[in-house]
């Protein structure tokens, strides 16, 4: 199977073939909400805004042991029946020159692999190296700093940014993720129709905890990097995980007029942290049915494609497109509004 979405392999290689399966699936937005049961369990208006995809039985606290997403979510925004988890990152916005801010949309991924349909949301990939030991029940992680300012300390191998200058998602632009001009930061170029954002989990697990304090020390990246499925792993982690992986088309054609642009130097796309793409996180929530995700990975399934041997089925768009949930704190979010969702209450968000 030619790595085609990703290209990783490919041009690593000199255009090489590279022959393996992996699973590579859309996932629309089941919520974008102020609410982060990883970070901050039971809070609503959590510091910043999440986009939030997966199963819809999602709430604000998520309490590890007793909610079981598969046993209690009743629909699925991603296309997999049997994918219950949760997947969620922060939210981009264009920041205007007369102060207002406007959520930027996302589009579902192309590429010779097929297109992906979205309603909103993003593709997420698990990629195996190996033999590989699914997630447990229970298992979270996160990746990233939603208070870091400092783009030098972002493992640029694994969360990245790159200027899509083809007006199609369906045309490849650049070659492996977070690779060759891709950056730590948003970038900010008129020539940009979409901005990628690609954020690659550790692949490596102590084989203990389903969690730790800081959601990150449980788990570490192996030997090599990029989206490769995960190199050898360390003694300290030593059982291999499938490599997990988040792309986000943000589609920024509409904000490519340099005359809506801030003029006082201050950048055109930040987070809802209020901050750039050295602040780019992505948090996780294993959730899939049974023992399904371990059969996908040692049965070879392959993309969005159904896959018997492991009793995977592709729902139609319009079946994951309509599972949605209610904001858990309300409060507007699309359209032009006049200041970030942030702080501990609902933002004052009359249109400017």
């Amino acid at each position: 199977m030619q790595w085609t979405s990703l290209a990783a392999l490919a041009l690593l290689a000199q255009h090489a073939a590279a022959q393996f399966n992996m699973l590579r699936f859309a996932c629309s937005q089941l919520v974008v909400d102020r609410v982060d049961p990883l970070v901050n369990p039971g809070m609503t208006y959590t510091p910043h805004l999440h986009q939030i995809v997966g199963g819809d039985s999602f709430n604000v606290t998520m309490e590890p042991v007793e909610h079981d997403l598969a046993g209690q979510s009743t629909c699925t925004s991603c296309s997999f029946a049997q994918d219950l988890s949760n997947y969620w990152t922060a939210v981009m916005f264009f920041r205007s020159n007369n102060g207002s801010y406007h959520r930027v949309p996302q589009i579902g991924n192309g590429g010779p692999q097929g297109q992906l349909i979205n309603d909103g949301g993003l593709a997420i990939y698990y990629i195996p190296s190996g033999q590989t030991t699914a997630f447990a029940p229970g298992f979270r992680m996160l990746i990233g700093d939603a208070a870091n300012t400092d783009a030098s300390k972002v493992d640029q191998a694994n969360i990245c940014h790159r200027c899509w200058t083809s007006p199609s998602e369906s045309q490849f632009v650049g070659g492996a993720p977070c690779t060759g001009s891709d950056t730590a930061e948003i970038p900010a170029d008129p020539s940009c129709y979409m901005i990628r954002q690609t954020i690659i989990f550790p692949a490596c697990w102590d084989g203990v905890n389903l969690d730790s304090p800081d959601h990150q020390s449980h788990v570490a990246y192996g030997q090599g990097s990029g989206a490769t499925g995960g190199g050898a792993c360390p003694s300290s982690h030593p059982v291999k995980l499938p490599q997990l992986m988040y792309e986000i088309m943000w589609d920024v054609s509409q904000f490519r007029d340099q005359s809506m642009w801030p003029t006082d130097g201050s950048p055109p796309f930040v987070y809802s942290m209020d901050l750039g793409g050295s602040a780019a996180h992505g948090d996780y929530l294993f959730g899939w049915e049974g023992d399904t995700l371990q059969r996908a990975m040692d049965n070879g399934c392959n993309l969005n494609n159904d896959c018997p041997a492991a009793g995977l089925t592709a729902q139609q768009p319009a079946q994951y497109n309509a599972c949605k949930i209610p904001q858990q704190a309300p409060e507007p979010v699309d359209g032009w509004i006049k200041q970030l969702p942030l702080g501990d209450g609902p933002a004052n968000q009359e249109l400017m």
